[in-house]
């Protein structure tokens, strides 16, 4: 298992487009992809659905864990998203 820690940090949260921009990423990947909120909120990173029902909103930090092949390619590729705040501006 891989795992890093990072903030949301663009002003609208984890709205329709990340989330989307997530699961498509994540998608292109045979890890299984989770991440975990620090209230205890879990989402596959592959499912858009789940990933809104968890409620980001900017500032939250949450923790992007992946297990199985290009496991690392995957939380690095998905930091790289929520680092570059989806980009948006």
């Amino acid at each position: 298992m891989f795992a890093q820690t990072v903030t949301i940090q663009n002003e609208q949260g984890f709205h329709v487009r990340p989330a989307q921009l997530f699961a498509e990423t994540a998608g292109q990947f045979n890890a299984e992809v989770r991440l975990k909120t620090g209230d205890g909120g879990s989402a596959d990173c592959k499912s858009m659905l789940e990933l809104m029902t968890l409620g980001i909103e900017k500032g939250t930090v949450v923790t992007i864990e992946a297990s199985g092949e290009g496991e690392r390619e995957v939380v690095e590729a998905l930091a790289q998203l929520v680092e570059s705040k989806f980009g948006e501006a």
